[in-house]
């Protein structure tokens, strides 16, 4: 088991090295960058002469973007060792600084989703193979094709309006206006518990009906099998001869779903992040991408893909704690 681990855990890193070149490739890729769009937007049609030349050199030397590329990146990385990531070119702080921000909000919000969709999908999953073409499982199955077709942006457009406009009260946000910038305190904490729901359940609706669909579909190939047939053959209570050896094999693909779940939860809630007006880094790497802030960008791509080795890390240890083939042919 030990071995085992040690080699995912060093795959992860290699995985990290490579994505973070690839990812600084790709951002470098769009011609131009921060500086050509700031001096634009800073001189409008005065771009392009004397002064705008002097400016544009000035700030690429104090940013350092009159360097190679392959130079700057190993400078952001070398300095990334070390705990730096970096001066954001739009907001002039450094990039530890603005991330942490919406780090912490941001994984609390993945993390309550991600209960959310696993708590509801695996017992109607569950329920709806076990009571396969009832009216109960023609509701499950409804209801998950609708949360699928739902776009998650419409959703929280149309929440919303309900709230708005019968309760009188926004759900947008994560907080009250009043505890946007207090400390943290107990009132902080139930405010945000009072604001989390709405932006869980938009956010995990689809990824919920997906589930769903897995565990039942899984769920009832395994419950034709032999071995489920020989155990109701023998007497065995139906709960048991169901949840003892079925339920655990057909949670084999739900678990290895968690390596992507985690950075979908982040880079694919961006519009409903910006419609929920949620302090999340979605926007947050929306609005570095649309302003070329190069190491916001890297950074955030960074923290996906690290969400990514680190889900897959650990769908891989539940995966082998759950099936012993899995451990044995690791």
């Amino acid at each position: 088991m030990g071995q085992y681990l040690l080699k995912r855990f060093l795959f992860g890193l290699l995985t990290l090295w490579v994505l973070s070149m690839i990812s600084w490739v790709i951002i470098e890729l769009p011609p131009g960058d921060f500086v050509d769009l700031y001096v634009e937007e800073l001189l409008g049609n005065m771009a392009g002469g004397a002064l705008a030349d002097m400016i544009e050199t000035g700030m690429r030397q104090h940013y350092g973007l009159d360097k190679p590329s392959i130079y700057r990146y190993g400078k952001w990385m070398w300095h990334m060792l070390q705990g730096d990531l970096g001066m954001s070119l739009e907001f002039g702080l450094p990039v530890t600084t603005v991330v942490s921000e919406r780090l912490l909000m941001t994984i609390i919000l993945a993390t309550t989703t991600a209960i959310f969709a696993w708590g509801f999908a695996i017992p109607i999953g569950i329920y709806s193979a076990v009571r396969q073409h009832s009216p109960e499982d023609y509701v499950f199955t409804f209801v998950g094709f609708l949360g699928l077709a739902v776009p998650d942006f419409l959703l929280a457009l149309w929440l919303l309006w309900v709230s708005f406009a019968y309760v009188g009260q926004s759900v947008g946000g994560l907080f009250s206006p009043e505890y946007m910038v207090a400390p943290w305190s107990f009132a902080r904490v139930w405010d945000l518990i009072t604001h989390l729901w709405i932006a869980a359940i938009v956010v995990g609706t689809a990824g919920t009906a997906a589930l769903i669909r897995v565990m039942r579909a899984n769920l009832l190939d395994e419950l034709q099998k032999p071995y489920v047939v020989t155990a109701r053959a023998k007497g065995l209570p139906e709960w048991r001869a169901v949840l003892k050896y079925p339920v655990r094999v057909a949670l084999n693909p739900l678990i290895s779903t968690v390596g992507y779940l985690l950075p979908f939860l982040i880079s694919g809630s961006i519009i409903v992040s910006v419609v929920l007006n949620l302090p999340t880094e979605g926007p947050l790497l929306l609005r570095a991408l649309l302003t070329e802030d190069l190491f916001i960008s890297a950074t955030i791509v960074l923290v996906l893909g690290a969400m990514t080795v680190i889900g897959t890390f650990i769908s891989d240890v539940l995966l082998a704690l759950l099936d012993p083939r899995i451990r044995m042919s690791g």
